[in-house]
């Protein structure tokens, strides 16, 4: 049986593949022994979503599990409105839209296109400035989709032991994983 691609690791993939190997290793430990400000304050920012106390209409869904089969991917999303279909996903201080916050709403918007919801927008909320940003769907930016089926394919056949190519030295300063990986030496 072929295992699913959690949503949340596309963006962690593209920050540094090893990232998901060293996540995996730390998920036995408390959450509070690794992460830092940036992770804490983003899970206090989901708490609303998670506890499904964002909106109590029903159109509105919170948090509800989502896979694709055709992607081999899966995880939740953070809102949908039925009605509207409209796609929110939520995060705590956008400093850019980074590929891989793009690739996580457009895997969430294929996942529940795949479940038979229509979704007619997507927007990336930043909750500190209570600013909306409109990402294109999938079918309208056909290059960004591209480069999402790509890095897909990229995460399915990747190998730990690969040498990583362009590693940014800043990065892996700013890595809660740096002291585990033998790339931070750089």
């Amino acid at each position: 049986m072929e295992s699913y691609i959690t949503i949340s690791s596309l963006n962690d993939f593209i920050f540094c593949p090893k990232s998901i190997y060293y996540h995996g290793l730390y998920n036995t430990f408390s959450k509070e022994i690794f992460q830092q400000k940036p992770q804490i304050d983003g899970n206090y920012a989901h708490k609303t979503i998670d506890e499904k106390n964002y909106s109590t209409k029903k159109s509105i869904l919170q948090s509800i599990d989502i896979y694709s089969e055709k992607y081999g991917i899966c995880g939740k999303i953070d809102v949908f409105d039925s009605v509207t279909g409209k796609l929110t996903e939520r995060k705590k201080n956008i400093i850019k839209i980074y590929d891989g916050y793009i690739f996580q709403v457009y895997a969430q918007c294929l996942c529940l296109i795949e479940m038979g919801f229509i979704v007619n927008e997507i927007v990336i909320h930043d909750l500190s400035k209570n600013k909306n940003y409109l990402i294109p769907l999938p079918s309208v930016d056909m290059e960004m989709f591209l480069k999402f089926e790509e890095t897909i394919y990229k995460m399915k056949h990747y190998s730990i032991e690969e040498p990583l190519v362009n590693i940014n030295p800043e990065k892996c300063k700013k890595c809660i994983y740096s002291n585990l990986c033998d790339q931070s030496l750089c």
